[in-house]
């Protein structure tokens, strides 16, 4: 295994980049985390993969050429053209609206 450890500095630095406030007791428990899935990282670089051949698209796995899902995933739905929801009627639903767009509030305090 990796001798890499987080450090609590590069747990505050990782928790201000994704805008968490951690408290004091959480940040020895992120420290933990984070290091056991390093950890559970670099088992994984460990295993042997010369003989399995590299794929870009999960998809590449999907027999695209099947119209029939068991509900095994084996195939995705047609891509096709439908009509899509219709604007006033969706704005008609919406809790707030300007009549374009969902007024939302605000999310991220800077």
């Amino acid at each position: 295994m990796s001798a890499n450890v987080v450090s609590i500095e590069e747990v505050e630095r990782v928790a201000e980049l994704a805008n968490l406030d951690l408290d004091a007791e959480e940040k020895p428990r992120m420290q933990r985390d984070l290091n056991a899935i390093l950890g559970y990282v670099a088992q994984l670089n460990e295993l042997d993969t010369s003989g399995i051949e590299p794929m870009a698209q999960v998809s590449d796995l999907l027999d695209l050429g099947s119209a029939a899902d068991l509900g095994h995933g084996a195939a995705l739905r047609v891509d096709g053209l439908r009509p899509s929801l219709d604007r006033a009627r969706v704005m008609e639903e919406a809790p707030e609206t300007d009549g374009a767009f969902f007024k939302t509030p605000k999310v991220i305090e800077r």
